[in-house]
């Protein structure tokens, strides 16, 4: 039994109504609590890479600046002792490199030189001297330049050789990273990257560059976590290395009354020997306070003992699952009755008419009738992209028809036997066409022969297609094309003379000249008979052709153009079958080369019913020629010269006269029938 759209997806709404809400029932917890903790994850996740990019920014320029300062120091590009070269070095690496809060030298015999960036527009030069005094030079910006705005000295405890980045530096004589709290002016939560300093091979001090930890807050405060998250950084016992705070600064200390802080410290102190920030392994913990639960991930990051803790409220994700369940169950029996007379609705007019009509194109595509396919617009947009992609396959179909005959494609799909080797024999017409002294037009235009190229097939193509004729293929500049498959066509002699008289008026309207001004000229050759059409060639690569003795005649008919003047000469099975239909002369009986037989031949002139011009030298020179058979040759020069008196440039005439006088001179033997041999293709 089969039913309608409609209806299937009207039991489908109400069945998945009355599952979803059975369903949501029962498990609702079970989802809820993966869905909070699916969700606690992936903000994890985002707010891990978010932090970790942040703190390789902050040690990629915290490297770079003291690989910087270092050169220059090593290199004596200038001394730490010139104040005036030093502050200028100090001032342009706070500035360039927005995450550093200090760089600072010090010295083995107690000396200090440091540049302090304060917020965003103030910067402290300091130093400590031998007297053990603290100079302090204040600059502040005005515009966009730097002003020295007050100085002064103050007493200080500070001693660099007491501090563990200066002593680490020395004893381990490589770069080293240490936290810290003690600076010159004040106690405040930072991180250094401190080296030693060799001149001239000789130890000279520790370069520092300090990361206030405030900066790092600052960024916390910046992500975006949940409607209610928190991110911190903590240490081990849960002491808080950042925590969100906008306001952070080296000028403002770090405040930590954020609400979930406290939530954070308790799941790193829950965790215990369960969680080690040494091993890499994020741990996912469950913190309750004061009555609320939370989500919480421990993730280690890159300074060690230091760990990002991200606090998720359960709520925040459970709370829209339980509303959702209480509306269910509330207007369940509602929504049945609703949504099932709502749902054939929509199907009807949202998916089942758009289907029909997509459905519709389809056929078209099937039957390969391309240019009736139309595109769809809908509401859906999975319904419109398969309409636009229907669309999209006729184009590129489409464009096939330049390669692939329509007609063979058509069939093709109709039969449903896919393209196989093998044919049939069947009476058809073949039409061969050639450019007139291609070989030597190609040699003197080169490649410029390619436009000229472009618009003789343009203009020859467009008329057999007119004519119902099938391209076969293109050989350099010659054209193949056949009548009579893939389908059966009782009139493809006619529509093949048709086509060759077209073909000829086609070229004549476009104008076509060669290199020397000349009007460029095509020969065609067309002959009818039995064919064998069909797939030929390979299973890896086909050919939909034809082949046989009348295809190899029409090749040589074409080129026969070229000793008789003529511009179309047909075969005598196109004669017969085109009839009272076309006017033509005979030309002569011609044995083609290759083939043993003479056949008759005929020149095309036209159309009847369509040719207007005068048929006397027709006449003539049938008569010539029926008397040049009957071996009476002076009569045939003179029947052959009457049409010359007509038409003074008829190549064929003179071709004949010419046979006639050499007959006289040397007579051939008895058994000669008036054919003519061929000796090249």
């Amino acid at each position: 039994m089969r039913i309608g759209i409609r209806s299937a997806i009207s039991a489908l709404v109400l069945t998945s109504i009355v599952v979803s809400a059975v369903g949501v029932h029962l498990l609702w917890w079970r989802t809820a609590q993966q869905v909070s903790q699916t969700l606690a994850d992936t903000i994890n996740d985002q707010i891990v890479s978010a932090v970790g990019d942040e703190l390789q920014s902050i040690t990629t320029e915290a490297r770079s600046s003291l690989t910087a300062v270092r050169t220059l120091l090593v290199e004596k590009v200038f001394d730490a002792r010139d104040a005036r070269k030093r502050e200028v070095v100090l001032q342009s690496q706070l500035l360039s490199q927005p995450t550093i809060s200090w760089v600072a030298f010090g010295w083995p015999d107690g000396s200090f030189f440091a540049g302090h960036k304060l917020g965003d527009s103030v910067i402290e030069m300091l130093e400590i001297s031998g007297d053990g005094k603290l100079r302090i030079n204040r600059y502040e910006f005005e515009g966009n330049d730097l002003k020295l705005k007050a100085s002064w000295f103050e007493d200080t405890e500070y001693v660099v050789t007491d501090q563990e980045w200066f002593r680490a530096a020395i004893r381990s004589n490589d770069e080293h990273w240490s936290t810290l709290t003690t600076h010159p002016n004040g106690e405040r939560l930072a991180a250094a990257f401190a080296a030693p300093i060799d001149i001239d091979q000789k130890p000279a001090g520790v370069v520092a560059i300090i990361i206030e930890l405030t900066r790092v807050s600052n960024f916390l405060s910046q992500l975006t976590v949940g409607k209610s998250a928190g991110a911190f950084i903590l240490d081990r016992d849960g002491g808080v290395v950042a925590a969100p705070d906008p306001d952070a600064s080296e000028v403002k200390a770090l405040k930590t009354d954020h609400p979930l802080f406290p939530v954070a410290v308790d799941a790193m102190r829950q965790s215990g020997s369960a969680y080690d920030p040494g091993s890499g392994e994020a741990f996912h913990s469950q913190v309750t306070r004061e009555g609320k639960a939370y989500q919480a991930v421990l993730t280690p990051i890159s300074f060690p003992g230091w760990s990002l803790v991200t606090v998720v409220p359960e709520s925040e994700f459970l709370g829209p699952v339980q509303m959702t369940i209480r509306k269910l169950l509330v207007g369940l029996a509602v929504l049945i009755v609703f949504a099932g007379l709502l749902s054939a609705w929509l199907a009807q007019r949202l998916i089942a008419a758009p289907l029909i009509k997509v459905m519709g194109e389809i056929r078209h595509v099937e039957r390969f009738d391309l240019d009736k396919v139309e595109r769809h617009p809908s509401r859906l947009t999975e319904i419109e992209n398969l309409s636009g992609a229907i669309g999209d396959m006729a184009q590129g179909l489409a464009a096939f028809r330049k390669y692939i005959p329509a007609d063979l494609v058509k069939r093709l799909v109709s039969d449903g036997t896919g393209a196989r080797l093998g044919g049939a024999v069947r009476p058809m017409s073949v039409m061969f066409i050639d450019l007139a002294g291609f070989t030597g037009m190609s040699e003197r235009l080169g490649d410029r022969i390619i436009p000229l190229l472009s618009r003789y097939f343009d203009s020859v193509s467009a008329q057999i297609q007119a004519q119902g004729g099938t391209i076969d293929k293109f050989i350099g500049d010659a054209v193949m094309a056949f009548w009579g498959a893939p389908a059966a066509n009782p009139d493809h002699a006619i529509d093949c003379c048709r086509a060759a008289l077209a073909c000829q008026r086609a070229m004549a309207e476009a104008g076509l000249a060669d290199d020397n001004g000349q009007p460029v000229r095509i020969r065609i050759g067309v002959n009818s008979g039995d064919m064998l059409v069909g797939n030929i060639g390979s299973e890896v690569r086909l050919n939909y052709t034809v082949i046989g003795d009348a295809v190899n005649i029409a090749s040589r008919l074409e080129s026969t153009n070229k000793v008789y003047g003529s511009m179309i000469i047909i075969g005598p099975e196109t004669r017969t079958l085109a009839g009272d239909r076309i006017v033509v002369r005979e030309l002569d009986r011609l044995a083609v080369y290759g083939r043993a037989g003479g056949l008759q031949i005929y020149e095309l002139l036209g159309m009847a019913g369509e040719f207007t011009g005068a048929l006397d030298w027709v006449k003539s020179y049938e008569a010539g020629l029926t008397a040049w058979r009957a071996r009476d040759f002076a009569a045939a020069i003179g029947a052959f010269e009457k049409v010359l008196d007509i038409r003074k440039d008829d190549t064929a005439s003179s071709v004949m006269i010419e046979r006639c006088r050499q007959q006289l001179e040397n007579p051939t033997s008895d058994d000669w029938d008036g054919t003519t041999i061929a000796r090249t293709k």
